[in-house]
């Protein structure tokens, strides 16, 4: 699968999952190394820096931003073989403490 193709279904469902949430694409020419999607949900955010695949070489400065933001929020490489494991724990770090977050596996 292309990156691209798999940060479209991505977007998809973030959306679907946290529901009027926003998604904002970065723009890799602005701050080189910046993770490719900033979620914003109530009043939390997060950052996913989305690879084609978990071997899938990274690029000078990812490293850097995504455990710096992790630090800040939360922060994480994404790619379709942790894509569930990521994503449950994003539906942790966006919810409110009092909710529980309900995985999305069939």
């Amino acid at each position: 699968m292309l990156e691209k193709n798999f940060q479209a279904s991505l977007i998809k469902k973030i959306r679907k999952r946290f529901d009027g949430c926003i998604v904002l694409k970065t723009d890799p020419n602005y701050i080189q190394g910046m993770p490719d999607l900033l979620i914003l949900y109530k009043k939390r955010w997060a950052a996913l820096e989305v690879k084609k695949s978990l071997k899938a070489k990274h690029q000078p400065n990812q490293d850097y931003y995504v455990k710096k933001m992790n630090k800040m929020s939360f922060a994480k490489f994404i790619s379709p073989e942790n894509e569930e494991d990521i994503l449950n724990e994003l539906c942790k770090a966006l919810q409110p403490k009092k909710s529980t977050c309900i995985s999305r596996r069939k």
